[in-house]
């Protein structure tokens, strides 16, 4: 039997999942670590963590798919976007990585736009500078950790710091690479000019291919720690929501992803580079040769049911949850939250907006909240899905992925919302089986990322919008709008007095 690796370097954990060549799922582990928040806004992980998370992942799936290493003929790789991992000359971690949710690099973000121009950003970049993106952070250390700072003999993104660890080489892919505000997006390759402008050192960087480009071998050493067998070919890979967008088959223009993960993303393929002049989406290149996508995010979209089942019901199920949520009215009888747990992006741009619940009364319940929860979150992706309408992206089709689709609920509440069927993908996995998808093309295992798609993917019926909850839910999202604007200023007067204490 021939099987396709694909490995996700979450926020929350490393998903392992080992594929048959038609896409069928054999076995898969996801192994967690821990997120710190040293301070409010901060987020970083230790690199280590995601390297033991890797071997005992592929050792798990291997034990459980009683397979041999050898049946592997490809891996690729996925991961949390955005991220600043600092390697010395001896390829040693300086420091904890610091993550895309992490906010600490405002001040260098606006630096930049500032300094250079956002249109000047925007037309180097295709995104305007943002904390979330890779260059800030790197800007943040020279400023606050100038001796780390002269440490630096290498910048790698997430997935590629597992790649280094694999293979000892230094890789990345266009869609990934995107990410960091040093990228040409529309000439896919590393930016001179930004580069230069940010007076960053070229020689930090990784070689940059596409995605389906093998970058490297298994080595003896890697062999010995995760089980593989040695020389296994690694595959470029993808950023996380390019990878998902390969395992929902949204790999030509007219087909449109809504992921709820911890972050929640809209997603629109598209065949020419597609730049919102504000800056409010961002413009990547996709994992497939050719394309490009716009998307749109929400920082705390899964992240703020996971918050709120944390916080306020730790021994309650998500599934038990959401069956209660059901219980309640559309619009939770007045209820409405802000899913702005740790600022936003689409549209806002705001790392200053914090969560809210409005409109609580003595009568809500559990219920309420989390239906609130549930719909904020929707109304947030609703804000995505409307710019890429504006931008002229046509799509006939709304996919739902991540582990929010797998509430019927909240795929309810998504076509209602949007006013748009929502299908879902017989295929779990998310990100790891579409840099599985995007490891066999490199091997030639399949043509293309198309015919791979159309081999392996099953398309569920779609869940249809129900017109007088569609009307409803028009009003509310006004509503919820209005919300974000009145509360603007507020947000910011919050943060710089909460700072001066």
């Amino acid at each position: 039997m021939e099987c396709l690796l694909g490995l996700d370097i979450g926020t929350s954990g490393t998903k392992v999942a080992l594929f048959e060549v038609g896409g069928g799922l054999l076995a898969a582990h996801t192994a967690e670590y821990p997120l710190y928040q040293p301070r409010p806004g901060w987020a970083e992980q230790d690199p280590a963590d995601w390297w033991q998370a890797t071997c005992s992942g592929i050792r798990q799936v291997l034990s459980a798919a009683g397979v041999k290493p050898t049946a592997i003929k490809a891996i690729g790789l996925s991961g949390q976007m955005h991220g600043a991992v600092l390697l010395d000359v001896h390829g040693e971690v300086i420091r904890p990585a610091i993550i895309w949710c992490d906010q600490r690099s405002v001040a260098e973000a606006e630096a930049i736009a500032d300094d250079l121009g956002q249109a000047k950003v925007i037309e180097l970049t295709g995104n305007p500078a943002l904390p979330n993106f890779t260059a800030t952070k790197l800007l943040w250390v020279r400023r606050h950790e100038p001796e780390n700072y002269r440490k630096i003999a290498k910048v790698l993104l997430p997935k590629d710091y597992i790649r280094y660890k694999l293979t000892g080489e230094f890789a990345t892919e266009v869609s990934d690479a995107s990410g960091t505000l040093l990228f040409d997006v529309a000439g896919r390759k590393w930016s001179d000019e930004m580069l230069d402008c940010l007076a960053i050192n070229r020689e930090w960087l990784p070689e940059c291919t596409e995605s389906a480009v093998v970058s490297g071998r298994v080595t003896p050493a890697a062999a010995g720690e995760t089980g593989l067998a040695c020389g296994t070919p690694v595959v470029g890979g993808a950023g996380d929501q390019a990878a998902g967008a390969v395992g929902n088959g949204i790999v030509e223009q007219g087909l449109v992803s809504a992921t709820i993960g911890t972050s929640g993303v809209v997603f629109a393929a598209t065949t020419r580079m597609v730049t919102d002049p504000l800056g409010r989406l961002h413009s990547f290149c996709h994992a497939v040769d050719g394309l490009w996508h716009v998307m749109g995010v929400t920082q705390a979209a899964g992240g703020s049911l996971q918050w709120f089942r944390h916080t306020l019901a730790p021994d309650v199920s998500y599934d038990l949850l959401t069956e209660e949520a059901a219980e309640v009215p559309p619009g939770a009888e007045g209820l409405i939250f802000l899913p702005y747990l740790m600022g936003e992006r689409t549209p806002h741009l705001d790392p200053f907006a914090r969560g809210v619940f409005f409109g609580l009364s003595s009568r809500h319940d559990r219920r309420h909240l989390t239906r609130a929860v549930l719909e904020g979150v929707t109304f947030s992706l609703r804000d995505c899905l409307d710019l890429i309408i504006e931008l002229g992206v046509d799509f006939d089709q709304v996919r739902a992925s991540g582990g929010g689709a797998r509430s019927r609920l909240w795929r309810q509440i998504m076509a209602d919302v949007f006013n748009q069927p929502v299908v879902s993908v017989a295929a779990s996995e998310g990100p790891a089986f579409g840099v599985a998808i995007l490891a066999g093309v490199g091997i030639g295992l399949y043509p293309s990322v198309g015919a791979a798609c159309r081999q392996c993917l099953q398309v569920s019926d779609p869940v249809v919008p129900q017109r007088e909850t569609s009307r409803f839910y028009q009003m509310r999202y006004q509503l919820f709008r209005q919300l974000y604007q009145a509360l603007k200023d507020c947000f910011t007067q919050n943060m710089q007095r909460s700072d001066e204490q």
